[in-house]
């Protein structure tokens, strides 16, 4: 058990299988070496084994909050989903923000671990530190938005006041490899398939009901210390400052107008840098302003609300009038996301604002991840144009009014190429030879920033540990942003160290679980401040650091462990230098492509990792005492290729 200020030291162990509820504190070593919520997550993940079938009973999900979550700490709203993912079969952690992590850890619980599956669909409630197996088979079927609705109901409390839910929809339910798990915020655990991973277990919803029992730090005079220097930079920021930063004014759809400005937006598939270069290739009129933070603000925003202790407010609540296939739909939804929009707009050949939020919503009800279903479509609409997709169906460049329903047929897999999209790029690719289309890593499709304008993205996606991901290293932060300092997106030396340094620092707070955004003005000085002031430890900040990369090398060592080496460490083939299906950049990226192998050798030098695989010698130094090893030592390296 662990003593330590900010753990409840109460973790749920639910037995599927029987229904059976254990209870377990959290051992003061683990808290120690991997902090909370993703690191603790992946620890327990790893201790029921790498080598399961994603979607088998076998599989554990654990549900984990940090020391940080749920107290004054600012924007420590989170909760990380950790598991293996059926999308890329590595670990996978994905995280929501609002405030069902505050109140699980108010309801006395740091997390709740799901092993086995049930026969019948339940749903969990936690209440006072206890966890209830429910029958849910009357909420099966129903959408995200019905389901929490009908919860709040049934357990006698006020959803956003007291009661929490965290659901799946019928795209979790159908085991749509990336079916992502929505809280009544529609704030998503979105990537890589934990969804997926609960409608197999058959678990509809978890249902946490409390009061606003706020854990204190174990040094408030040093807490404090970290929390008004933290609250000062934020306020200094150009980015974070409340009312008035790029983030809190357009949330981080203030991005696209950027990006589009410097050649750095994948469009059409990223066949392009921007939506100019598309326009002018292709005789269309698609510009990225147009579904921008800027311009969704002006027109169709109604609300903005935030997270717990957060005083930036990023998120964006829109309401649009939309008529669809002749009927007149008013949809009002949150949030109105860099991502999601450019996934399902500029990337898929369109730029109609108003269909996009319609998009977003049907998403978020059925639970599927926008991004992925964004550029699944997208991929669809390349295949279609190349005859990849004939018999199974097609799809347009552009054509947002068929993308709307293919959104439900994905998540239903009511159709053949429905059926087919919910199974990933992936998937896609070796039931229809169509490989060159996707643009996914290990497969996960890539978020929007492109990496032949940001070097260090392009890094960052191929070592991404549960595959392409701009938030396991956010080098955008330094190449668009200029934090902590501007560096040259084109350049790509030196990307592979400041990867590996975003890599680790955000390991830490998505381990605390706080918001990676905190990071667009915090430092390590504030988050060392803030965990010792709430834990009562007297940590530096490399000895911090240090438990970002260890955390960042269990990962990886799981990884390893279920097959995954450098091999998978690569990008899309459109983006690598020296690849005959290369595509160069246009405008501002003009001529650029990715200098993959030279950031790689960068990348694994500074990790001290041999070919993608973490050595004996470097678990045994971080202190990775679990598990058989890798077998790799230090002086090992790649075997020879075949000629």
């Amino acid at each position: 058990m662990t003593e330590m200020g900010g753990y409840r030291d109460r973790v749920a162990q639910v037995d599927l299988g029987d229904g059976a509820v254990d209870y377990r504190g959290i051992d003061e070593e683990d808290a120690e070496k991997y902090i909370g919520a993703r690191g603790l997550g992946v620890k327990y993940v790893f201790d029921a084994g790498p080598d399961v079938d994603p979607l088998g009973p076998d599989n554990r999900l654990a549900i984990m909050t940090g020391p940080l979550t749920g107290t004054q700490t600012v924007m420590s709203g989170r909760i990380a989903f950790v598991t293996k993912s059926p999308l890329t079969g590595t670990v996978t952690d994905s995280h929501h923000g609002g405030w069902s992590g505050a109140r699980l850890k108010w309801a006395g619980l740091d997390g709740l671990l799901l092993d086995g599956a049930s026969d019948e669909p339940v749903y969990l409630f936690v209440e006072d530190g206890d966890v209830e197996v429910r029958d849910a088979s009357h909420l099966w079927g129903q959408g995200v938005h019905d389901t929490i609705d009908q919860l709040g109901e049934e357990v006698d409390g006020k959803v956003g006041r007291n009661v929490s839910v965290m659901a799946i929809g019928q795209g979790g339910e159908n085991e749509v490899r990336y079916g992502c798990v929505i809280n009544e915020d529609d704030r998503a655990s979105g990537r890589g398939g934990t969804g997926a991973v609960m409608g197999s277990k058959n678990v509809k919803a978890v249902v946490v009901k409390s009061g606003t029992d706020m854990p204190k730090p174990a040094d408030p005079e040093t807490f404090q210390e970290g929390y008004q220097q933290a609250m000062e930079v934020i306020r200094e920021s150009d980015v974070t400052a409340p009312n008035e930063g790029g983030l809190s004014m357009y949330g981080t759809n203030v991005l696209m107008n950027a990006t589009e400005e410097i050649d750095g937006l994948p469009t059409k598939n990223a066949r392009h840098t921007s939506t100019e270069a598309y326009s002018e290739a292709d005789g269309v009129d698609v510009q990225a302003e147009r579904v921008s933070g800027e311009n969704v603000r002006e027109n169709i925003l109604v609300d903005e609300p935030t997270c717990h202790s957060c005083p930036v407010a990023c998120k964006k609540e829109v309401e649009v009038d939309v008529v669809h296939k002749g009927e007149d739909m008013n949809v009002r939804m949150e949030s109105y996301e860099y991502e999601s929009a450019w996934a399902l707009g500029p990337n898929s050949g369109h730029d109609d604002r108003d269909e996009i939020a319609v998009m977003l919503d049907r998403c978020n009800d059925l639970g599927i991840d926008t991004i992925e279903s964004g550029n699944m479509m997208a991929m669809a609409m390349e295949m279609s144009e190349e005859g990849k997709l004939e018999g199974v169906g097609h799809l347009d460049w552009g054509d947002s009014e068929t993308m709307i329903d293919l959104i439900d047929e994905i998540g239903h897999r009511s159709s053949d190429l429905g059926d087919l999209l919910a199974e990933g790029p992936e998937r896609v690719a070796d039931a229809k030879d169509a490989h060159g289309n996707k643009l996914s890593v290990k497969g996960q499709t890539m978020a929007a920033y492109d990496p032949r304008c940001m070097k260090g993205m392009g890094i960052a996606y191929a070592t991404s540990n549960r595959g392409a991901c701009h938030l396991r290293g956010y080098t955008p932060a330094a190449e668009i942003l200029g934090i902590p300092e501007k560096v040259d997106p084109y350049e790509w030396e030196g990307k592979g160290e400041l990867t590996v340094t975003f890599q680790n620092l955000h390991a830490v707070s998505d381990s605390f679980d706080i918001c990676k955004f905190s990071a667009f003005a915090e430092g390590i000085e504030e988050y060392v401040l803030q965990y010792n002031g709430m834990t009562g430890r007297d940590l530096t900040e490399d000895e911090l650091f240090e438990a970002g990369e260890r955390v960042y090398n269990l990962e990886r060592y799981y990884n390893n462990l279920a097959g995954f080496d450098g091999s998978d460490d690569t990008l899309p083939n459109r983006f690598i230098e020296g690849h005959p299906d290369a595509i160069p950049g246009t405008g501002a990226s003009e001529g650029q492509l990715v200098e993959l192998d030279q950031m790689l050798d960068e990348y694994y030098e500074t990790r001290d990792w041999v070919d993608g695989v973490v050595p004996d010698e470097k678990l045994e130094a971080l202190g990775i005492d679990i598990g058989p090893g890798t077998g790799v030592s230090a002086g090992d390296s790649a075997a020879p290729a075949d000629d």
